[in-house]
C-alpha cells in the first residue's frame, strides 16, 4: 500500500473547528461519543433477530417458511453488520474496547468473513486514502469493471453499466469464496495486496468452514427438504445481501460527482485529508431517522469518514453542525436523494466504460 502525504488547505481549518464544536456538543450535553441506550437496544435487537430467524429457519416444517426465515435471517445479519459490526470495528459501538472487539469479531467472523482483514484495511486504507488507487483497498482491480482512469479501457467496458447489476449479485459470494481466500496466497482482486498473519489465516479457513456448516450442512441434515433446496436458499440469500450491500455502499464513492485523486511522483496529494473525504463521498438523505436506524448511518458517509470516532446514533444531532461549518468554510458537501445518487453511479459506470477520462460533474445545491 502506498503511503501518501497531504497538504493543508481550507479543509484543515474546517476539520479543526468541526472537532472543536463536536467536542463542545458532547461536553455540554454530558454525552459520550460511543453508543448510548439506543445503541444498546439496537445491539440486542439485531442480534436477537439473527438468532430468532435462524431458530425458525432450522425448525421449519415447509419449504415456504424455510425460505422466508432463511432470507429474513440473511437480511437481519446484513443489518447487524451495518448497525453493530461497523461501529464496533471503529471502537464506538460501546465504551468497552473488549466488548467492541468481541462484537465486531463475532458478527463478522460468523458471517464467514475475516474480521481482522476487513477491520485493519478498512481503517488503515479505505478511511485514510479514500478512492485513491494503490492506497485504498476498496478500489477494484477487476478486469470486468473499469473504475479509474489508469485502468485500461476495453471494448466490453462500454456495456458495464448494463451488466453491472447482474455481477453485483455475486458480490458477497465472491467476498466469501474468493476475495479473502486469494489473500492467503498474497493475491487480491483489489489494487493492493494484503498479507495475513498465520493465526488469522487459520481463523479465516475455520470460520468459513463453520459458516458452510451451519448455513448449508446443518439445514440439509436436520430438515427434510434436500440439498438443492438448501443450496438455492444459500444462493438467494447471498444475491439479496449483495444487491442491498452494493446499493447502499456503491453509490457513496462510485459516482460521476466524486474524485479519484492521483498523487504526484513524491506520493503527495494536493488536497488535505478532510477535504479529500468531502470530494470522494456522496451522502443521501443524511438526516433521515429511518435510514439512520436501518443503515447504521451509512447514508451519511462523508460524516462518518470525517468522524469515525462517533457512533452513528449521534449523527442526526451533529449533522446540522457539520453542514453549517462546511458552508462557512465554502466546502462542498454532496448530499442528494437516493435516486439521484443511484443515477449518478450508473452514469459513472457508463462514462468510465466509454471515455478515457472522467470530468466530474459540478455539484450545485
Amino acid at each position: 500500500m502506498n503511503k501518501l502525504r497531504f497538504i493543508k488547505d481550507e479543509g484543515s481549518i474546517f476539520y479543526k473547528e468541526l472537532n472543536e464544536q463536536i467536542e463542545q456538543y458532547f461536553a455540554e450535553n454530558g454525552l459520550q461519543k460511543t453508543g448510548n441506550r439506543k445503541m444498546f437496544f439496537k445491539i440486542l435487537f439485531y442480534f436477537g433477530l439473527d438468532i430468532l430467524f435462524y431458530s425458525l429457519m432450522i425448525t421449519s416444517h415447509s419449504v415456504f417458511t424455510f425460505y422466508m426465515f432463511y432470507l429474513l435471517m440473511g437480511l437481519s445479519v446484513l443489518l447487524t453488520a451495518f448497525n453493530v459490526s461497523h461501529d464496533a470495528a471503529h471502537g464506538v459501538a460501546v465504551k468497552s474496547k473488549f466488548w467492541n472487539q468481541l462484537l465486531f469479531s463475532l458478527s463478522f467472523n460468523l458471517q464467514g468473513n475475516n474480521a481482522y482483514v476487513w477491520g485493519k484495511n478498512h481503517n488503515e486504507s479505505h478511511h485514510l486514502y479514500t478512492n485513491i488507487e494503490g492506497s485504498d483497498i476498496d478500489v477494484l482491480n477487476n478486469p470486468l469493471f473499469r473504475m479509474t482512469e489508469s485502468q485500461p479501457l476495453k471494448w466490453y467496458h462500454r456495456y458495464q453499466f448494463i451488466y453491472a447489476p447482474f455481477l453485483y449479485l455475486f458480490y458477497s459470494i465472491n467476498w466469501f469464496f474468493f476475495r479473502e481466500s486469494l489473500m492467503l496466497f498474497n493475491l487480491s482482486s483489489r489494487t493492493i495486496k494484503i498479507e495475513i498473519p498465520r493465526i488469522e489465516a487459520v481463523k479465516l479457513v475455520v470460520y468459513k468452514l463453520l459458516y458452510i456448516g451451519y448455513m448449508i450442512i446443518l439445514p440439509v441434515y436436520l430438515l427434510p427438504f434436500g440439498w438443492p433446496v438448501v443450496l438455492l436458499a444459500f444462493l438467494l440469500n447471498h444475491f439479496i445481501i449483495s444487491i442491498l450491500f452494493v446499493a447502499v455502499l456503491g453509490v457513496a464513492h462510485l459516482s460521476d460527482y466524486v474524485l479519484h485523486p492521483v498523487p504526484d511522483v513524491d506520493d503527495k496529494l494536493n488536497v488535505s485529508w478532510p477535504k479529500l473525504q468531502l470530494l470522494t463521498s456522496i451522502d443521501f438523505h443524511a438526516e433521515s431517522k429511518f435510514l439512520n436506524w436501518t443503515l447504521g448511518g451509512f447514508n451519511a458517509h462523508a460524516v462518518h469518514h470525517l468522524l469515525p470516532n462517533v457512533c452513528h446514533v449521534h449523527y442526526l444531532k451533529i449533522i446540522p453542525i457539520f453542514k453549517q461549518l462546511a458552508k462557512k468554510h465554502k466546502l462542498i458537501y454532496m448530499e442528494m436523494s437516493y435516486g439521484e445518487s443511484l443515477a449518478s453511479h450508473f452514469r459513472f459506470l457508463k462514462i468510465m466504460g466509454r471515455n478515457e477520462h472522467l470530468i466530474p460533474m459540478r455539484y450545485e445545491r
